[in-house]
């Protein structure tokens, strides 16, 4: 192979980005895996992962530089000096809101599996089938039957801990052992049980979190500084596991600092033939050939890309035929729920710091229910005690106050809601010709909000919550919600989904591109409908069955 040309090219290096560079260097195709941002080494480069609270300069917070420097992370908890460096540098990449769209991005190698929140569940039959039964948006091409295997293969690696629990809405995978509730979290479930029998499920959360030794990987030590880079590799990311797998073959090559500016098509083949990058570091332009093209640049970023490609054929991008390419953005909706007080436990403690919580499946809209809106939601939360950082403000400083404050507070416990987003043509992202990012780009405009659906359905997130926790025993209890704001959730979706008709969808049931049969989309941009469960395991599965799909199809000539 030249220096410049491939079997494979994978834009993009986090959760789904990761696993195509795997699957397809596993099965054999010299691969190049195009990161815009840094590298950022396993265990090495993870420079805060062993500090204490005490040896960060600010103990972890936030300084007004940091604040103004960082105008959209702000408004959420990531902004804070423990990993600013995994966070995207918001004046050299901006982007415009024609609404409020809090884009929280990691440009680096493994993007935000660095980051993410771990939480991992399957789709059902119910979200697949949901757009066809609702008349909304496309009807998903694929049902549960064709992702259930994947859903297997991807959690054996990742390696997700959990209980099978038997919820029907939430099919059980292949798991590893589950962490422990702790003492709070059992009592209010079993509270929960005896009020809901099995009208509604209280579990542990099924998580990417190791609970023992796997692929080289050491098991979750509960220091809960996941976001910070795992040392011991227990949670996935794409370091951790993907990264290495790929590695191994021989057959991957990972460049950093690569902007995909945009991908290659030959209108006499109606293939892509590769991709253009431009280097962030020396800003020169390179050009690199495959036979096969896999986007994983993340949702808004690979409509940029499919959006910035083929102009001379389609004006709107390769893609774009359908009219679809970069409508349909859905995140979940959040910033909603409840928590309270819960007594008798004052002698009872728990064990280091769980990277988990519990959580409630959906169940609204099913068994015939019909509320004053459609889908539903889910929750996650969990019990803690107040540490000795609490504040008392009803004793003086001295000898009781000091005593007071070596003794843990009361036990808490408090849950948030996850709503499902609807597939709404009018959410979308587009090209601004006239803003320019560092390198000259055209930079994404976002026009999307939450409506009158989802704002129905909050009602419920939040009177159910009360509701629940009060049935299970939690004492003054208080509500909370927000002004919904799409992109708090980081879970985009949409912007290049999956259908069974050329005309109104951008990808088939394989995640191919109608318009280029060689190049794939395994990322949130595929997603048809948003379900209100995380979405990153389905991000894998349809990522290892698209892979395999591919090599196939290279191997019959096809592609």
């Amino acid at each position: 192979m030249s220096n410049n040309t491939y079997d494979a090219i994978v834009i993009g290096s986090g959760i789904s980005g990761g696993w195509a560079a795997k699957e397809l260097t596993e099965k054999g195709l010299k691969t190049i895996m195009l990161e815009r941002g840094k590298n950022i080494e396993h265990i090495k480069d993870y420079v805060n992962a062993n500090k204490a609270p005490w040896e960060f300069e600010h103990r972890g917070g936030r300084t007004q530089k940091m604040i103004e420097d960082y105008p959209v992370l702000k408004r959420d908890y990531p902004l804070n000096e423990t990993n600013l460096d995994y966070w995207t540098n918001e004046k050299e990449s901006p982007y415009v809101e024609i609404k409020r769209f809090d884009w929280f991005r990691g440009y680096h190698v493994g993007g935000r599996s660095l980051m993410w929140g771990r939480q991992s569940y399957r789709w059902h039959d119910t979200d697949f089938e949901a757009n066809a039964k609702d008349g909304i948006g496309t009807d998903w091409p694929i049902r549960y039957k064709d992702l259930h295997d994947w859903y297997g293969y991807a959690e054996r690696f990742a390696g997700i801990s959990g209980n099978k629990d038997g919820v029907p809405i939430l099919p059980d995978g292949d798991f590893m052992p589950p962490m422990e509730m702790n003492v709070i979290e059992k009592d209010v479930q079993k509270r929960f049980k005896d009020f809901y029998k099995d009208a509604r499920h209280f579990i542990i959360g099924r998580t990417a979190n190791i609970t023992v030794p796997h692929n080289n990987r050491t098991n979750c030590q509960y220091r809960n500084k996941c976001w910070l880079g795992c040392p011991f590799g227990a949670y996935f990311s794409t370091q951790s596991a993907t990264l290495p797998a790929a590695m191994a073959t021989g057959n991957l090559t990972v460049r950093p600092w690569s902007i995909v500016t945009k991908i290659l098509y030959d209108k006499d083949t109606k293939k892509a033939k590769g991709v253009e990058i431009l280097d962030a570091e020396t800003n020169k332009t390179y050009q690199y050939f495959a036979k096969i093209v896999f986007v994983n640049a993340s949702a808004l970023n690979s409509a940029w890309v499919l959006m910035n490609s083929a102009t001379d054929v389609w004006e709107g991008g390769l893609g774009s035929s359908s009219g679809q390419l970069g409508h349909n953005l859905m995140d979940h909706h959040l910033g909603v729920g409840a928590g309270g007080r819960i007594e008798g436990f004052e002698d009872k403690y728990y064990f280091g710091r769980r990277a988990n919580g519990i959580y409630i499946p959906r169940y609204r809209n099913l068994n015939g229910e019909k509320r004053d809106y459609i889908r539903g939601f889910g929750y996650q939360g969990g019990g803690s005690r107040q540490n000795w950082s609490r504040d008392i403000a009803e004793l003086n400083i001295g000898g009781a106050f000091k005593d007071a404050l070596s003794e843990p507070g009361s036990w808490n416990f408090g849950m948030g809601g996850f709503g499902e987003t609807l597939p709404y043509h009018e959410n979308r992202v587009f090209l601004d010709k006239e803003k320019k990012d560092k390198w000259g780009l055209p930079v994404l405009a976002i026009d999307a909000e939450c409506k009158d659906n989802e704002r129905k359905m909050r009602i419920d997130m939040m009177n159910d919550a009360k509701e629940m926790l009060e049935n299970a025993g939690v004492k003054d209890v208080q509500t909370y919600t927000t002004e919904p704001v799409l992109g708090r959730g980081i879970h985009e979706m949409g912007t290049a989904r999956m259908g069974r008709d050329p005309k109104s969808s951008v990808l088939n049931e394989w995640n191919q591109v109608w318009d280029a049969k060689n190049v794939f989309v395994t990322d949130g941009a595929a997603m048809a409908s948003a379900a209100c469960q995380n979405p990153s395991l389905t991000y894998m599965a349809l990522t290892a069955r698209a892979a395999n799909h591919a090599v196939e199809e290279l191997k019959k000539g096809n592609i």
